[in-house]
């Protein structure tokens, strides 16, 4: 096993693209995960009177001095130009950024209640490192807050498709005859039903009243169960090769229960596809969640998610005037891309014909 593990690493340390994309991951998802404290302020802070704020300019170098001097923002005032909300700095009054500065209240890690930012400025001053919104709210914290559900949702997507594609492909595959003959038939039942469709439907019969959370885990529900049936006839298709091993045959001559031979002896050397097809398909969860989002069908305010922040950048018009709002479509590309490169590193490392 360590051989193996020592002859994956080799391969994959390689790969420097996969090593990048691998890299990106671990950023993202340690921001996911304290977003809270990076953020400056709260997913739902509120400023109508700085709606799409343009990106604060942060100095490390004070002019009047003509020194170098600890990070700080001026303060801005409101000038309006064609119908077009533009902001320009006042030289006159300096603000401070402050590191580890109390603020709005979350949640660290998500049980432990904490009110400490890593950095900020003095009210009533804001600094927005990526622009606002049109409510005023920064898109920093938004991004970080909508990294928790965005990113998420491929992974607990995922896993309930690979546990279920497990279970279904490898019963079918071990037992064949009207084992296999059955669940496969309730596989393709399964998978001529429109996905998109689906959940839109369902979307109809919820009221609008429901929480947020309870539409993020039937948007994650229905995805996996649309996807599942799939990856099932993939592994059924692996297990009816393995179960034609000498060692399976010679545990089915030890007496071995059939059960055990699927959890020990076939299943795990599935281990391999599973991870690159795992690695391979949560971008197309967060590239679905991003979809029913923006079309109104996923999550819904105050909540943040990638999708929906994007939902707001349909006025092309804007575009040209705030392109800050852009910043949830450049993250997804970002994410993509980083999932694949990592995805396909996986796959020539594990390749079993590669040569040693």
């Amino acid at each position: 096993m360590d051989s193996r593990k020592k002859r994956f690493w080799k391969y994959f340390k390689k790969n420097k693209i996969a090593l990048i994309g691998g890299g990106i991951l671990v950023i993202l998802y340690l921001s996911s995960i304290f977003a809270g404290l990076i953020a400056p302020y709260g997913v739902n802070n509120l400023r109508t009177d700085l709606c799409f704020h343009s990106l604060s300019k942060i100095h490390f170098y004070d002019i009047e001095k003509k020194a170098i001097s600890f990070p700080f923002i001026y303060s801005t005032k409101l000038v309006t130009h064609k119908y077009q909300r533009k902001y320009q700095e006042d030289y006159k009054q300096k603000v401070y950024l402050k590191f580890f500065t109390k603020g709005d209240s979350y949640k660290l890690l998500g049980f432990v209640p904490c009110n400490i930012h890593l950095f900020g400025v003095e009210e009533p001053y804001r600094i927005y490192l990526l622009g606002a919104d049109r409510f005023g709210r920064d898109i920093f914290t938004r991004l970080l807050y909508g990294s928790q559900i965005s990113l998420s949702i491929g992974l607990v997507g995922i896993s309930i498709t690979v546990t279920l594609g497990m279970i279904f492909g490898g019963l079918a595959g071990y037992y064949g005859g009207l084992v296999d003959t059955l669940l496969m038939r309730f596989c393709e039942l399964l998978m001529s039903f429109p996905g998109l469709y689906l959940i839109m439907a369902l979307r109809a019969t919820v009221p609008p009243t429901v929480p947020s959370t309870y539409m993020y885990l039937l948007t994650v529900v229905v995805l996996a169960l649309v996807h599942w049936p799939g990856r099932a006839r993939v592994i059924r298709g692996q297990v009816l090769s393995l179960r034609e091993q000498e060692y399976v045959i010679a545990a089915k001559a030890c007496g071995m229960s059939d059960i055990r031979i699927i959890l020990r002896h076939i299943l795990p050397n599935t281990f391999s596809y599973i991870i690159v097809s795992a690695t391979l398909a949560i971008p197309g969860y967060i590239l679905g969640e991003t979809i029913l989002s923006y079309l109104n069908v996923g999550i819904q305010e105050p909540q943040s998610s990638w999708g929906l922040m994007l939902r707001e950048a349909q006025n092309i018009a804007f575009w040209n005037q705030y392109p800050w709002i852009l910043w949830p479509g450049f993250l997804i590309f970002i994410t993509v891309l980083a999932f694949n490169f990592f995805g396909d590193g996986l796959r020539d490392a594990l390749d079993p014909k590669r040569e040693k």
